[in-house]
């Protein structure tokens, strides 16, 4: 369908362009068009649908008005939902968000990253996928303003939002310890991620802390083949001469995939074997136990990524910053166990 254009308007009318681009533009405060021409360029644009090209009209004042987000998995409920609260927030501020999603791929992110600048995007909200340090030097580099959500990198100087990782794991971990667990696996991805790395690392410490660690049940799963991998990371926990009794899985497509295995083997989550998930999932209300689970704070998370964005783009700052917000252990005990 052709995209009805100030021009079109005024020939339906017999009027200027410029005449139709007053009123539709708000720009007829003296009165320069009368009051009945007025309701007729109203109305006709109603009746044809006019829609404003807001960016165009942006462009032409060197500003777009628009944001881009590239996030890692938009399937995961997670991103999914940080995506939805951050296109909000963006809305309330006059920005439009395009969204990209790379799904964990290197190369995905770049084109990600070339498609938005071409679309001439005022500024970039990244959750970036491993190894992506270069990508973002260069829009360091290239002045374009980005924020950093969910992940960084410690190396870079760029602005972040994230959660307290290593402090939140430490803390579940040790309420696995402290419900009677004395052999407690881990399940996390292959990546090196700072995230990633910052929850095994607090899930680790607590178990030696406790002296309760143990290597060999410590289990890695790739991204690329998360339920194949996390049925064989399952099945060499539940297979150990010395019986594992608690599970921490650092992901939320790490908790949806694990749990669903150890269903598959009859095992009595939260009876025989303790759990602790990584972020809130529905489907944990739907099973007969309770299943305790780190929540992150995603609107916050969401809230001070926009609002740090645009502070680069209207102020034009480059001094970073780095936020870091507390996730909460959700422990669900007043549920009954059937």
């Amino acid at each position: 369908m052709k995209r009805v254009s100030l021009k079109d308007i005024a020939t339906e009318l017999g009027v200027s362009t410029a005449t139709v681009s007053l009123v539709l533009n708000g720009k007829n405060e003296k009165g320069r068009v009368s009051k009945k021409m007025t309701q007729k360029i109203l109305d006709k644009a109603a009746e044809l649908n006019y829609v404003p090209n807001t960016l165009a009209k942006g462009l032409k004042m060197g500003k777009s008005r628009t944001i881009g987000l590239i996030v890692a998995d938009v399937s995961n409920l997670f991103f999914g939902t940080l995506a939805l609260y951050i296109q909000i927030f963006a809305e309330e501020k006059g920005y439009s968000v395009i969204i990209g999603n790379t799904n964990e791929q290197l190369k995905a992110m770049e084109n990600a990253i070339n498609f938005l600048y071409a679309r001439q995007v005022e500024g970039l909200i990244i959750t970036a996928t491993e190894k992506s340090q270069h990508l973002l030097q260069k829009l360091t580099n290239t002045k374009m303003p980005f924020v950093l959500v969910d992940r960084s990198f410690p190396e870079l100087s760029v602005t972040s939002v994230l959660i307290n990782n290593y402090e939140i794991s430490y803390r579940s971990t040790e309420q696995l310890i402290q419900k009677g667990c004395k052999r407690i696996g881990l399940v996390t991805y292959k990546q090196d991620h700072y995230h990633i790395n910052e929850r095994r690392r607090g899930c680790e410490d607590a178990l030696k802390h406790a002296g309760m660690y143990d290597p060999d049940i410590m289990e890695e799963v790739r991204y690329d083949f998360l339920e194949s991998d996390t049925r064989r990371a399952i099945g060499n926990l539940m297979s150990k001469k010395d019986k594992i009794d608690g599970v921490f899985f650092t992901t939320n497509s790490i908790s949806i995939n694990g749990v669903k295995e150890l269903i598959k083997k009859n095992i009595n989550i939260q009876k025989d074997i303790q759990i602790m998930c990584f972020d809130e999932n529905d489907a944990f209300y739907i099973l007969p136990y309770a299943v305790p689970f780190i929540k992150q704070p995603i609107k916050e998370m969401a809230k001070n990524a926009v609002e740090l964005l645009i502070d680069h783009i209207e102020m034009k700052s480059e001094e970073t910053k780095q936020v870091v917000l507390e996730a909460e252990l959700v422990l669900n005990e007043n549920r009954r166990y059937l």
